[in-house]
């Protein structure tokens, strides 16, 4: 399987058996939540195992996260990247399962609505590497980028959104100049 953009259109689900147990929550799960639940997926040798890579193109599972909330299994071949983006409402939590990425993201909060070009202030840029076993919770309208710099081997995470993903915004960057570039919806994915 390919894929150029997250998330990915929705693969056949995996047998029940291969989905991590997730309690129902009456409420939306936390950041914390959805952050351990992706801590223990990873921590699931038999399910990162079962992911089959490519060495050209992500390729995913789609799993059954807690609350409701839309999660999946996503191999990373060496080079590979999502590009600047953002989950727009929805909260989120990734994990390196396997391997190491890099998240660069911004530590600014933007408008969420009726802009396309923005210049960016000092400072904002922040950086992360997320050897196995790290990962990360965020909130609404976080904007990062993820990639695996490898040029030899695959990484393996584990992502959960709640709600799920109602779009995601795509943003080009030049400098200090953040340009959106497309919003998608879940119907675009399909």
């Amino acid at each position: 399987m390919h894929v150029s953009v997250v998330p990915p259109a929705s693969p056949p689900s995996p047998p029940a058996s291969a989905l991590p147990s997730a309690a129902p929550s009456a409420a939306a799960p936390t950041q914390a939540e959805l952050l351990d639940f992706v801590r223990r997926t990873a921590a699931d040798a038999e399910l990162i195992s079962s992911l089959p890579l490519d060495p050209e193109g992500r390729t995913w599972v789609r799993l059954e996260g807690p609350g409701g909330s839309e999660a999946w299994l996503i191999g990373w071949p060496p080079g590979s990247g999502t590009g600047w983006h953002d989950h727009a409402d929805s909260v989120g939590a990734f994990l390196t399962a396997q391997g190491e990425l890099t998240e660069n993201s911004l530590a600014a909060r933007l408008p969420t609505d009726g802009w396309k070009t923005l210049e960016l202030t000092e400072g904002v840029d922040r950086s992360r590497r997320l050897p196995a076993g790290r990962g990360r919770a965020f909130g609404h309208h976080h904007v990062h980028e993820v990639f695996n710099e490898s040029t030899e081997h695959h990484a393996i995470s584990v992502h959960a959104y709640y709600p799920p993903l109602p779009q995601i915004r795509r943003y080009s960057r030049s400098g200090a100049v953040l340009r959106l570039e497309q919003v998608e919806r879940p119907e675009d994915w399909q």
